[in-house]
């Protein structure tokens, strides 16, 4: 087919045809992007299955997955206890990575988590 505009296309058959072509491709991304999420959650598992009674190898393999997904360089996992957001894993820059560690706790309080810690707190 040439590379004519659909709108330009006189022949129903061949505005069928590129209309077919669309949606296959459309298709074939989400079942791609569904693949990729299932590999990801799957590898997880592995990691849970693997590391019992640890949880420093999960998360970081929930930010790596997070990351390949996403298409991000920069990731964190940090856990909730009720009062406080605890670090659990990070990956990026060494020394962005290296300010937020050196933070430490984050107060639910704090101006940036607590509307997101309210939504949790009973």
């Amino acid at each position: 087919m040439s590379a004519t505009p659909d709108s330009t296309l006189a022949d129903p058959k061949d505005r069928l045809i590129a209309d077919l072509q669309r949606q296959l491709a459309a298709s074939n991304a989400e079942r791609d992007e569904a693949l990729e999420q299932q590999t990801a959650t799957a590898e997880v598992l592995q990691v849970i299955n693997s590391s019992p009674g640890d949880l420093a190898p999960v998360f970081d393999a929930m930010v790596e997955k997070a990351l390949t997904l996403c298409e991000a360089s920069e990731g964190v996992l940090r856990t909730f206890d009720g009062d406080n957001f605890h670090l659990g894993a990070e990956h990026g820059e060494p020394g962005d990575m290296q300010r937020l560690r050196q933070l430490g706790p984050i107060p639910k309080e704090s101006p940036f988590w607590g509307p997101f810690a309210r939504q949790f707190s009973p």
